[in-house]
């Protein structure tokens, strides 16, 4: 990518107002989003929900390409010039206590997440972009992707990459349920946005025996606080603190009676941080860490490190171009400058191969109450969807313009030199 001056509204020029084209849609959207949340579906699981998506791209006249097990892609316009737009359709094994009239019928599982929002969001930029494109045709191509597995570490976005979905897009964007912002408002933040996530597993064996007796075992209750206390402390001193690692324990378990020091045990964690290179290091020296810390105790250690997604980090253009965006189609005052979220998305892999931004969408009645992500009760308000859809189909425009005006740069001989003659 050029090294370009950053977007404004006046060199890459205003392209239509989405909200107006969009009123004739809306209630099409809530009544798709209230059926897919209806019937959710776990990771590579979502047979159904990506017959539907399928079905209602062709009733707008488009070609949706199906991956190889589930989800889809669609390519509005035409040309070579690019932008692809990414929404993620899995739900998650959680039981809903909404109480909503179209509350989930597959018991066990939720779109606890909001991601039948952002399939949501797309299918309608994908419809209102159809539209205009045929009344008034814009250059360039817009991909639409419909991914599947999001919430299946380590992402389902590394499978459909892997089938050239990202052939010949230059960036990429995504949008995330916020329950924390008010709807009209959208989170951006240029740089980390949200953290690394990879989990760790361990298994402890060793001599176990009379707790009377601690000298002749191998005491593995004590050896496991300490490798819980001890592996965050050795990481945060060997890992530059500004990278934000952080291995937290959500599994501890061992022994079954008080006088009795156990053979095994069993721990699990997640290790996060908010810098990409930072997260490899601390992962190469995690077995070191883990292996010097037990050493005293004389317990065996079965470690097992898997790795998760890396962070998702925006790149200032795009964090512009979305702001940009949201500024025209929701006003001046709707742009917030989220937290980092130490939870992980697999976005980021696609940013792994080019430039992008996720945005974060306000999902909350305004004055009303705060909801949290991956809970049983987690209702957005769909007003939200419109919002999501003005911005990611604006965002989409401009970066068609943008891109056209990188190319046009591209070509231009180098300020002061002179067009050789012919």
């Amino acid at each position: 990518m050029l090294d370009l001056p950053l977007p404004n509204a006046d060199d890459i020029g205003q392209p239509p107002a989405i909200g107006p084209l969009l009123s004739h849609y809306f209630p099409d959207l809530v009544r798709f989003r209230r059926d897919i949340h209806r019937h959710p579906e776990l990771s590579y699981e979502e047979y159904r929900t990506t017959e539907r998506i399928v079905h209602a791209l062709e009733a707008s006249g488009l070609r949706p390409v199906r991956f190889e097990r589930t989800g889809c892609y669609v390519d509005i316009g035409r040309g070579p010039v690019m932008v692809g737009l990414r929404a993620d359709i899995d739900a998650l094994p959680i039981l809903e206590e909404t109480g909503l009239d179209y509350a989930s019928i597959n018991e066990g599982v939720m779109h606890a997440c909001g991601h039948d929002i952002h399939t949501t969001v797309m299918l309608g930029v994908a419809r209102v972009l159809a539209d205009l494109h045929r009344s008034s045709p814009f250059a360039g191509t817009v991909r639409v992707v419909f991914q599947p597995a999001e919430e299946k570490l380590p992402g389902g976005a590394l499978s459909i990459i892997k089938q050239n979905v990202l052939a010949g897009v230059p960036r990429m964007f995504a949008l995330h349920c916020e329950p924390k912002v008010d709807v009209g408002s959208v989170g951006t933040r240029i740089g980390a946005i949200t953290s690394a996530s990879d989990t760790i597993r361990i298994e402890l064996s060793g001599r176990g025996g009379h707790t009377s007796r601690p000298h002749l075992t191998e005491d593995l209750v004590y050896a496991m606080s300490q490798i819980a206390i001890d592996v965050p402390a050795v990481l945060s001193r060997r890992v530059d603190v500004r990278s934000g690692v952080a291995v937290v324990w959500g599994q501890i378990h061992a022994g079954v009676a008080p006088n009795a020091i156990p053979m095994s045990g069993f721990m699990a964690g997640t290790m996060r941080c908010l810098d990409a290179d930072a997260w490899y290091r601390a992962g190469k020296m995690l077995d070191e860490v883990v292996g010097q810390v037990a050493a005293p105790y004389g317990v065996n250690v079965d470690l097992e490190h898997i790795r998760g997604v890396p962070p998702v980090v925006n790149g200032e253009t795009e964090t512009t171009l979305l702001e940009i965006s949201a500024r025209a189609e929701l006003g001046e005052e709707s742009i917030l400058l989220v937290e980092q979220s130490m939870g992980g998305e697999d976005f980021a892999w696609f940013l792994q191969h080019v430039p992008g931004a996720m945005m974060r969408l306000g999902t909350r009645e305004p004055g009303g109450r705060t909801f949290d992500l991956h809970q049983s009760d987690y209702a957005p308000q769909e007003e939200a969807i419109r919002c999501g859809v003005q911005v990611m189909a604006s965002t989409a425009l401009r970066a068609l313009r943008l891109r056209v005006r990188e190319l046009a740069d591209a070509t231009l001989p180098p300020e002061g030199t002179e067009s050789a003659e012919v």
